[in-house]
């Protein structure tokens, strides 16, 4: 790997009602993301303007960053124009069919330029489910609609921060829905997939991935379920058959912390959305990062959402966001150096796109 190689992060601009605009300039400015990265802030110059109008310290960057051209590029960051909207449609703290569809045009347009190698990651701001649903998108959310544009079939949420990685099983589903959801083969091909990624995009050698049952007490032996002996254990046998080094259903009130630490878990399989992410925010909330494994590239997210109420008060925390862009980073350099690795004895470098500085 080239000691000096940047990898250039597109920063997608979110719903621009939300935080999403302002958090992702500020991750864009941030030293310790700009030592790492070329931050390559992607969605549109009225809509970055618009919805910074008011937050000190950002807007007068803003028009650097998104405006000054090749200002903007020597200083370390690149745009990338692909969306327009009509702003006065728009409502600060407030999803709509307008707002929904620009921010999934932006997440659009970073797919297409990392697929194209113009990008080597993706990290974006956070999108209003409501805005997606009022826009007509079919989509719950990021996770399916980037799968389906990367052409993704097996693919996961898996939530990085506080010393903890967790992949989720089911991941907007209702609770009472989660148990209809599992299968055997289902949750099988989770821990391949959670395994490959540890390997691949983690560089763990050996990794050990820790399940998590559905029921208080894992099910007790069958006193409060059955689905551990019914489907959990059968795919974490049939993962351990595979050479995946893969344990439990264990408990969930314990195997967040005591079992984590004893068995030095390097990652947990946990079975419903709110399962994994409350230990994981508990220890990171603010930090912890949402990175979509079974893409043909990287891309990260925070770990919260539009927080409308807050919108253009200038308050909104950036460190989530920061988080995110810098794995995204690290994971691109170590997904670089791995392709490298592996190509012929020729010394052939891997694909790669144009010199830094050039436009997306």
């Amino acid at each position: 790997m080239v000691s000096n190689w940047k990898p250039r992060v597109g920063i997608t601009m979110g719903d621009p009602c939300g935080i999403g605009p302002e958090i992702a300039v500020k991750a864009a400015l941030e030293p310790e993301v700009r030592e790492r990265a070329i931050p390559v802030l992607v969605g549109g110059r009225d809509l970055f303007r618009w919805g910074c109008r008011g937050v000190r310290g950002v807007r007068e960057r803003l028009f650097e960053l998104v405006v000054g051209g090749d200002k903007g590029a020597r200083a370390g960051t690149d745009f990338v124009e692909a969306v327009r909207a009509d702003t006065e449609r728009l409502e600060r703290g407030r999803p709509s069919a307008e707002s929904g569809r620009v921010s999934a045009e932006a997440v659009r347009a970073a797919v297409r330029g990392v697929l194209r190698g113009e990008l080597d990651a993706v990290a974006t701001a956070p999108i209003s489910k409501e805005a997606w649903r009022l826009a007509g998108l079919p989509y719950p959310g990021h996770t399916e609609f980037l799968a389906e544009l990367a052409g993704a079939t097996s693919y996961g949420m898996l939530f990085v921060g506080g010393g903890l990685r967790v992949l989720l099983a089911t991941i907007h589903v209702p609770l009472a829905a989660v148990a209809s959801r599992l299968s055997t083969e289902g949750l099988l091909e989770k821990l391949r997939l959670l395994n490959v990624t540890l390997v691949e995009r983690f560089g763990i050698d050996a990794p050990r991935i820790g399940v998590a049952g559905l029921n208080p007490h894992a099910g007790e032996h069958g006193l409060f379920g059955d689905e551990e002996e019914r489907v959990i254990r059968p795919a974490v046998d049939s993962a351990r058959a595979e050479g995946i080094d893969a344990r439990g259903p264990f408990p969930a009130d314990v195997l967040f912390g005591e079992i984590h630490a004893r068995d030095g878990l390097s990652a947990v399989l946990a079975m419903y959305h709110d399962q994994g992410l409350i230990p994981v925010k508990q220890a990171a909330f603010g930090s912890a990062v949402n990175v979509t494994i079974g893409l043909p590239f990287v891309r990260t997210s925070p770990d919260h959402g539009t927080a409308f109420d807050i919108a253009g008060r200038g308050v909104a925390r950036a460190s989530s966001m920061v988080a995110a862009v810098r794995l995204a980073a690290e994971l691109a350099a170590r997904e670089r150096a791995r392709r490298a690795a592996a190509a012929p004895a020729a010394g052939r470098a891997p694909a790669t796109r144009a010199p830094e500085g050039g436009r997306a």
